[in-house]
């Protein structure tokens, strides 16, 4: 039996893989990447890799074997059809006979267009007859502390979420939930809520900012359009993402990701990680 973890040297997929190290034997873990040589560190250490793409089927035939668990980490090809693609993964495990297909999804509370990839992915998933795990993953620390260069630049904190509030959390944290799912037991067919244990909104983002850099850094609480213009004038996103950037700034100004379920914290055993923390690391690197 193998624990296989998708997109494996991707921001999430790479924690988990450390995460899982911490637990089991490295031979007991696969790494599912597109390219070998960015995993080389883990095959160093005895992971196995496999070398397959959501983009061509065949490349999943034969990766799974029967009573595997398996870890599916949503694509970011957005322009790709992830429903279809993530059907590839779903459709070799069913073939395969896996004891678990646990898959990173959205929290059920996001209206947004960027959760319709995610729910006809988890209807994909449950019409399967695939034992599976919803790992509804609500929004990660880093979203914001990775992009902190514009911010500091200005001095201002520019979102469209009004007086939204966002339940987040750190990317460990999502992984050692999946971790929890993939080497424990009593998972199958169950949805889990994850989220931060505390909401905050983008007043208190900026406050924060503010004291740990000694500097004055507002909220700058811009419409969805401005913000959509932001995006693709100035970050140079393309039109169609920076929409979908924007309707989720719509779905948080209406409180969609603010809910505190406890989900995150009751699986990994622990409190989940304060964007204060995340702030200073990022502040740090």
């Amino acid at each position: 039996m193998s624990i296989v973890v998708t997109g494996a040297t991707g921001n999430l997929g790479r924690h988990v893989v450390e995460q899982l190290l911490e637990k089991v034997p490295a031979e007991q873990i696969t790494a599912v990447v597109r390219d070998e040589a960015k995993a080389a560190d883990l095959a160093a250490r005895g992971v196995r890799l496999a070398v397959a793409d959501y983009n061509a089927p065949e490349t999943f035939d034969g990766l799974f074997a029967a009573g595997d668990k398996v870890l599916l980490v949503s694509g970011n090809e957005f322009d790709k059809g992830r429903v279809g693609q993530h059907k590839v993964v779903i459709d070799a495990a069913k073939a395969a006979g896996v004891a678990l297909l646990a898959y990173t999804s959205a929290l059920g509370s996001l209206s947004a267009a960027l959760a319709d990839d995610h729910k006809g992915t988890e209807a994909a998933l449950l019409e399967s007859g695939v034992p599976y795990t919803l790992l509804r993953n609500g929004w990660y620390n880093e979203n914001y502390t990775e992009q902190l260069a514009p911010v500091l630049q200005t001095n201002a904190v520019t979102q469209a979420a009004g007086e939204g509030r966002v339940a987040s959390a750190a990317r460990a944290d999502y992984a050692a939930a999946a971790v929890a799912v993939l080497t424990g037991e009593g998972h199958e067919n169950t949805t889990y809520e994850l989220s931060g244990d505390t909401a905050w909104s983008f007043a208190e983002y900026a406050a924060e900012l503010s004291r740990q850099t000694g500097r004055e850094i507002v909220y700058n609480a811009v419409s969805v359009d401005d913000f959509v213009g932001i995006l693709t004038t100035h970050a140079g996103l393309p039109g169609p993402l920076a929409a979908i950037l924007g309707g989720v700034e719509a779905s948080i100004a209406k409180g969609e990701l603010a809910g505190t379920s406890g989900d995150l914290s009751r699986l990994t055993g622990r409190p989940t990680t304060p964007i204060a923390d995340s702030i200073a690391v990022a502040l740090k690197g």
